[in-house]
């Protein structure tokens, strides 16, 4: 046998094997493989079979979602297994640091250019695990990130599949599992650590640990027709082998002042002209809230100004008033100077506001206007 017909043997095998075994997904990215192999010997082969690639990739979002393949349930309480959220293209932007921005938009940009990628014989991030603690962006940026692409969110109910029959846990996991595969779509496996614990836990039963290592051949086998991505507050529970499972780690740290403020000024919108002052102070007073609850009070501060019929920014000192007794020494010193820069707050009505005497006032904005020789 020559080589040339020894090459084409084992090309025909391993289309054969992926076609077989489950990994219809994988085809695409090994006949552009064999594409580019062509490119020199069999210039129109390689052509046909690159033309052919790229029309499979474009319907493949069309045909999976017209499958038809009911929504896993519950087999007791008949309950749906997933939440199916719709891609909302005029979802705003999350505000990210600039370290998690990059890395959030790298994936949506691997997906939108997939066809180079997977040209040049790469594949785009199929799996990323987003760790932080609570209301920093993981659920928002998944979300984000399948409205981007235009595709349904798929979030696992862990109040559906969680079972008092450990048996019946795993084959609802699984069950779940098996329906994203099928999709083309992002799979948001939340609260991860509750399913993914650490196998060396001597509180966990053997069927849990068994479900561990089908969720680590899950992730490594995860089609790239779809993403995995799971979230996590508590990334000390997991499981020391899940973290070499996936593709991407992004790490959501809590949110630093000027994120905080950029926030708020988003947050505000048309409210915005209470003036950058009052994001200031707000950024102060909320600076170690999380962007989930840095949300719900600035739709609260809202709220109450249409209700109660005040001002925006006489809602705002309300809630400044009722948060200062919290802040420590030096938040309390700096708050009080930027209360000051207030149009409408007088030095008197800062230093009542936060206990900070009206001489130490003057003398902190003295200083921050005429600098350190001021």
């Amino acid at each position: 046998m020559s080589a040339e017909s020894s090459k084409m043997r084992d090309d025909f095998l391993t289309l054969a094997r992926l076609a077989l075994t489950d990994k219809s997904q994988d085809i695409p990215l090994f006949l552009n493989k064999v594409a580019r192999k062509c490119r020199d010997g069999d210039p129109e082969l390689s052509g046909e079979l690159g033309s052919l690639v790229k029309a499979a990739t474009s319907r493949s979002s069309a045909l999976r979602r017209e499958a038809g393949v009911p929504v896993p349930v519950d087999s007791d309480s008949r309950l749906h297994l997933l939440r199916i959220e719709s891609p909302n293209p005029d979802a705003p932007t999350p505000v990210f640091a600039p370290e998690i921005g990059h890395q959030i938009l790298s994936l949506v940009r691997e997906r939108r250019e997939i066809e180079r990628l997977t040209s040049s014989g790469l594949e785009p991030t199929k799996s990323a695990l987003f760790v932080g603690p609570p209301g920093v962006g993981k659920t928002m940026s998944a979300r984000w990130i399948a409205s981007q692409l235009g595709l349904p969110l798929l979030v696992l109910d862990l109040s559906a599949v969680m079972s008092s029959f450990l048996g019946r846990t795993g084959n609802n996991v699984r069950a779940v599992l098996d329906y994203a595969k099928r999709q083309s779509c992002v799979l948001l496996l939340d609260e991860f650590d509750s399913i993914a614990k650490r196998r060396d836990d001597a509180t966990e039963v053997g069927e849990l640990k068994r479900l561990v290592t089908v969720l680590l051949q899950e992730i490594d086998d995860w089609p790239p027709s779809g993403m995995l991505i799971a979230a996590t507050n508590h990334s000390e529970l997991l499981d020391p082998a899940v973290w070499r499972r996936f593709d991407l780690v992004v790490r959501f740290p809590s949110p630093a002042r000027e994120d905080v403020a950029r926030a708020i000024r988003r947050l505000l919108g048309d409210d915005e002209g209470v003036g950058a002052e009052w994001i200031d102070v707000l950024s102060i007073v909320l600076g170690d809230a999380s962007y989930s609850d840095i949300a719900k009070r600035i739709v609260h501060l809202r709220r109450a100004a249409v209700l109660d019929e005040l001002r925006l920014d006489d809602e705002i000192q309300k809630f400044v008033r009722q948060r200062v007794a919290e802040l420590p020494r030096s938040e309390k010193l700096e708050l009080a100077e930027r209360l000051s820069a207030v149009s409408s707050i007088s030095q008197r009505a800062a230093s009542e506001i936060t206990g900070v005497s009206r001489d130490t006032i003057r003398k902190r904005s003295a200083k921050s206007a005429g600098g350190p020789h001021g």
